[in-house]
């Protein structure tokens, strides 16, 4: 349902950006792996959805870092360490290290030139995708 509207209605969602904000960090607060990681999914889709544009949502998403950064710096180290095992839920895309991380890159990538030092304001441990 969500990724349907980001993908019929892109050009919309820029507007609503900050009526999103609150529903997010309600979300995010709730401490719920599996309710965060449906979170980041979004998250990474609605920074994506407006690609044939100059990345305005991901843009107008960073004056919310505050808001939205503070959980994911709590559950950036929660990687499953398996050993040498294999794990096999990773095309399902659970792992809430992996996922935070990935959500980051995307917002570094499609946030603009501030974005980088938002984002490391909030997460200090984030190395940059596109810096190195």
């Amino acid at each position: 349902g969500v990724y349907d509207m980001m993908q019929v209605g892109s050009n919309k969602v820029l507007p609503v950006i900050p009526q999103l904000i609150i529903p997010i960090k309600t979300a995010l607060n709730t401490r719920n792996r599996s309710v965060i990681v449906k979170v980041l999914k979004v998250l990474q889709a609605l920074v994506k959805c407006d690609r044939n544009e100059q990345s305005l949502v991901g843009q107008a998403l960073v004056p919310y870092y505050r808001q939205i950064l503070p959980v994911l710096n709590i559950f950036i180290r929660q990687n499953d360490n398996l050993g040498d095992g294999i794990d096999y839920r990773q095309q399902k895309r659970v792992n809430l290290g992996e996922l935070i991380m990935e959500t980051l890159e995307e917002f570094e990538v499609h946030g603009g030139e501030d974005a980088f030092i938002n984002i490391k304001y909030q997460v200090p441990v984030y190395q940059s995708a596109i810096l190195n």
